[in-house]
């Protein structure tokens, strides 16, 4: 396994990190999908080894019968919900272009998934976006569009998953350098979503890309930064998870402790596609299992996105959002030159996406919104500085 140490890195522009970030969720994403839902056991034996690059469906030319309830090409370079949900919200950014609050997703966010028609590979149709986002996520138009709900809250009642944190990775980048900020903002977007520990990996996920931008920043100090902003099961699991992790380098060693170290805390239980009664309820006890899995690949990949990725890729269950998460981690952290380009490119060939056109309009966005924070900030060192007599 080849890393880059801090001397042999070079220095990255806000537009290259972001690139990486979007470009590297994306890769996650496809990579991860046709293997999503199995274990590394299953993941062997249909491929005869480990996953290592681009795959087709899991089932073969029977993908679209294989699972009635989500007759999707997953495979073959096709992105995901995932990447769908992350390229709407770079949009909602576009529109609004400062911070975003849950309002942002009843007054942007729905509308761009059920109004406008997109190419979605999955489907290998345009379609509206909602004809593609999975359960949990149809709850925020359902939510919001017809019930009415206040945004703030509309969360509340959904299943607890990573449904948020899997599209929270701008967040991190509109406050690259941040992670105290991302963390606050990502909460108050994904309250339209998701609530307890969903929520709180949300905020997490945005805090950990934003803390990747720091200067001098290492995957030990994204783990670090985050820890001191996690609470409860979700802070317990990322410790648990990331004191394992640091005592492996090869993802295949990797992949059972990992899995062991995150179970007290993850409420699927062992049969990923068999939740028991008690799974993916509020609680502050556990935790969403991809994102202290994402955390803990990205220790055990040194900050190596090959590496990175395909050890969450071949963790399997829910493989496609844990890739996406420790992807857009090591892209803020290398830029775009971490993702191997004969993925990157084929990735967007395969899903007739542009995988850097949103990457450079977020990164100017970003740009807007830091401008504005200092404008604001300014504003306030004055009216505080009259008040307090200084």
């Amino acid at each position: 396994m080849t890393t880059r140490t801090e001397t042999e890195r070079t220095v990255t522009t806000l537009e290259d990190r972001t690139a990486g970030v979007l470009v590297g969720a994306a890769v996650g994403d496809a990579l991860g999908g046709p293997v999503e839902g199995w274990t590394p056991q299953a993941i062997v034996e249909r491929h005869g080894g480990r996953v290592r690059g681009i795959v087709g469906p899991f089932h073969g030319d029977a993908w679209r019968t294989a699972r009635p309830i989500a007759p999707y090409h997953k495979g073959d370079g096709h992105v995901t919900d995932d990447t769908l949900m992350t390229h709407a919200l770079v949009r909602v950014y576009e529109k609004v272009r400062d911070h975003l609050d849950a309002y942002a997703v009843a007054d942007h966010l729905v509308p761009d998934l059920i109004t406008e028609t997109r190419w979605i590979p999955e489907l290998e149709a345009e379609a509206l976006p909602l004809q593609r986002i999975f359960l949990a996520e149809k709850w925020i138009v359902a939510r919001l569009h017809y019930g009415h709900v206040d945004p703030r809250e509309a969360g509340v009642g959904n299943i607890v998953n990573c449904g948020a944190a899997m599209y929270m990775a701008p967040v991190g980048v509109v406050n690259a350098g941040d992670p105290p900020g991302a963390y606050r903002e990502a909460l108050d977007v994904a309250g339209a979503h998701q609530s307890s520990y969903g929520r709180e990996a949300a905020g997490v996920l945005a805090a950990a890309v934003a803390a990747a931008f720091g200067p001098g920043a290492t995957p030990a100090s994204v783990v670090e930064d985050v820890l001191a902003l996690a609470k409860d099961g979700t802070r317990a699991a990322i410790e648990a998870v990331c004191d394992v992790a640091a005592r492996y380098d090869d993802f295949e060693e990797a992949l059972a402790p990992l899995r062991e170290a995150v179970a007290p805390f993850d409420t699927v239980g062992p049969d990923y596609r068999r939740p028991s009664l008690g799974a993916r309820r509020p609680s502050r006890l556990h935790s969403v299992e991809e994102l202290p899995v994402a955390l803990g690949m990205v220790l055990v990949g040194g900050g190596d996105f090959r590496h990175t990725v395909l050890g969450s890729v071949n963790y399997g269950r829910d493989c496609d959002s844990i890739a996406t998460m420790s992807g857009a981690i090591v892209g803020a952290l290398h830029g775009e030159d971490a993702v191997p380009r004969e993925w990157s490119d084929e990735v967007a060939r395969a899903s007739r996406l542009d995988l850097r056109a949103p990457a450079a309009s977020l990164a100017r966005v970003a740009r807007e919104v830091h401008a504005l924070d200092l404008d604001r900030r300014r504003a306030h060192e004055a009216a505080f500085s009259m008040v307090a007599g200084s």
